[in-house]
């Protein structure tokens, strides 16, 4: 299964919450993503289903290793993103925060790759 940018983003808060407080709960992962505990559930079943997650029902929610990679390759995309159009480009820092969300999911490898390169220019 190919993730999409709803499954990635659940994986991120899974990261995040996991890196607040060892474990995610449903409740932090709804209160983050600003949507219902239902819609939570069903994208942890669905992360469990495919290996990123381990999620026993009234317990906490756990990366796999599969997931903490996925969850690293999403949050570099979108450090990258927020530092080029912050530093780079000058966006304010909300917008670039934003931007960058949506931006993590749709670039290509080359454009990724691309732009690393043309970042370890400048900053030579």
């Amino acid at each position: 299964m190919k993730l999409t940018a709803n499954m990635e983003d659940y994986l991120e808060a899974v990261a995040f919450c996991a890196d607040e407080n060892g474990m995610a709960r449903v409740s932090d992962i709804r209160d983050m993503l600003g949507v219902k505990t239902p819609s939570v559930t069903g994208a942890m079943k669905a992360l469990s289903k495919e290996g990123y997650v381990v999620h026993a029902r009234y317990s906490g929610i756990t990366l796999t290793a599969k997931g903490r990679r996925a969850a690293q390759d999403v949050k570099r995309r979108h450090e990258l993103f927020k530092y080029f159009l912050h530093n780079v480009l000058g966006v304010n820092p909300k917008t670039a925060e934003e931007d960058a969300c949506k931006m993590e999911h749709t670039v290509s490898k080359e454009t990724l790759s691309k732009l690393h390169a043309y970042l370890d220019k400048i900053n030579k």
